[in-house]
C-alpha cells in the first residue's frame, strides 16, 4: 500500500499521505524513492520554482526539501493557516532565486468552482474525549477513498497537537512529559489568534476542538465554525451546548455520548442528526474503527459534497 502519494499538477507538488499506519521511518524512504524516480524520468522537471500542496510532516518536509532544492531554485509551501476565501497561500522556505525570498507569501487564486469549507467543531465538557475522539476521526476520513482534503487543529492550549496520540501509543510516559511542557494558559490573545486560524483556514473539511467550558475563549474560537459535534458524558451536559451553539449559529450535526467503561459503540440514528454512543476514549488508543467515528467521517464527507460507501 502507498504510504505517501506525490503528483506534480502544473507548477504545484501535491502531496499527502496514504498508509496512516505507516511509521515516519517507512514513509521517508518512500518518499525519497519515489522522488528520484520521479526526477529521473523527467515527470519533475525542474525549474525555478515549486510549491507543494498537502500534508507534510516534519520528517517528510527535510526529504521534499533536500531533493527539490537540487532541481528548483526555489521552494514554497503551502500554509493552510493564511490564505483567505478562493485564495491559497504558500510561504517560500528554500530560495537562491533573486525574485523570492525566504518568507515570502505567494498568492494563488484557487479554482473558481464554489467548494463545500466545512469548520466542524468538538465540543463539550472536560474529559469527555474530545482528543482522543478527533484524533481517530482524523485518520477515518483518512482511510475514506476519494475522501475531500480534510485538516485538523486543537482549539484549545493543552499541549495536545496532533502528534500527541501517536506518541502516546508507543511512550505514554514522554507524551506526558512533552505535553505538561508545551501547555499554555487559556488567554484572550490565545483566543483571538486561534480564532484567526479557525477563519483562515479553507480546506473542505476542517475540524478542531476546544477547551471543556461554556467560556468567553470558547465563544470567540466557536463562532467561526459552521458546524458542531457534542460530546456529552449525561444528557444534563446536551442542553447547555446546544444553546451556546444556537447562540453562535453552529448547526448540530452530532450529539455523541462518551462512554469510557463502555463494551462497543451503539450508532442511534444518522438523521437529522448523527446520535450515539462511542465507548472508551482513552488517551493512546486506536479509536478509528469505532462504529460512531466511522459514522461521523462519513457524514462530514456527505456535507461536503463527496461520496461515501459503506
Amino acid at each position: 500500500m502507498t504510504t505517501y502519494h506525490i503528483e506534480l499538477q502544473g507548477d504545484i507538488l501535491k502531496v499527502g499521505f496514504g498508509n496512516t499506519q505507516a511509521t515516519g521511518d517507512r514513509i521517508v524512504c518512500d518518499v525519497a524513492t519515489k522522488l528520484d524516480e520521479m526526477i529521473a524520468t523527467g515527470e519533475i522537471p525542474g525549474g525555478s520554482l515549486i510549491k507543494i500542496n498537502g500534508r507534510v510532516s516534519v520528517l517528510v518536509s527535510q526529504v521534499l526539501g533536500d531533493k527539490l532544492r537540487k532541481v528548483y531554485d526555489a521552494i514554497a509551501i503551502f500554509d493552510p493557516k493564511i490564505g483567505d476565501k478562493g485564495l491559497d497561500r504558500y510561504v517560500v522556505t528554500i530560495s537562491r532565486h533573486p525574485d523570492y525570498r525566504v518568507g515570502d507569501t505567494l498568492d494563488v487564486v484557487r479554482d473558481s468552482q464554489p467548494q463545500a469549507n466545512l469548520k466542524v467543531v468538538l465540543c463539550g465538557f472536560a474529559n469527555t474525549g474530545k482528543t482522543c475522539f478527533r484524533d481517530g476521526l482524523k485518520q477515518a476520513l483518512f482511510q475514506i477513498p476519494n475522501a475531500p482534503e480534510s485538516y485538523f487543529i486543537s482549539g484549545c492550549p493543552d499541549g495536545d497537537g496532533s502528534w500527541y496520540s501517536e506518541t502516546a501509543k508507543r511512550d505514554p510516559d514522554l507524551a506526558a512529559h512533552l505535553k505538561a511542557q508545551y501547555k499554555a494558559g487559556f488567554t484572550k490573545d490565545f483566543a483571538k489568534l486561534k480564532a484567526q486560524e479557525v477563519r483562515s483556514i479553507n480546506t473542505p473539511i476542517f475540524v478542531f476542538d476546544v477547551g471543556g467550558k461554556i467560556s468567553d475563549e470558547n465563544r470567540l474560537i466557536m463562532k467561526e465554525a459552521t458546524h458542531a459535534a457534542i460530546l456529552v458524558k449525561d444528557e444534563t451536559e446536551i442542553e447547555l451546548w446546544k444553546v451556546l451553539c444556537d447562540e453562535l449559529k453552529l448547526e448540530v450535526i452530532a450529539i455523541v455520548f462518551s462512554d469510557l467503561d463502555g463494551k462497543n459503540d451503539v450508532v442511534e440514528s444518522e438523521s437529522p442528526i448523527l446520535h450515539g454512543r462511542v465507548h472508551r476514549l482513552k488517551r493512546g488508543e486506536n479509536v478509528t474503527q469505532r462504529p460512531m467515528v466511522q459514522a461521523l467521517a462519513r457524514l462530514l464527507v456527505r456535507l461536503s459534497g463527496g461520496e461515501t460507501h459503506r
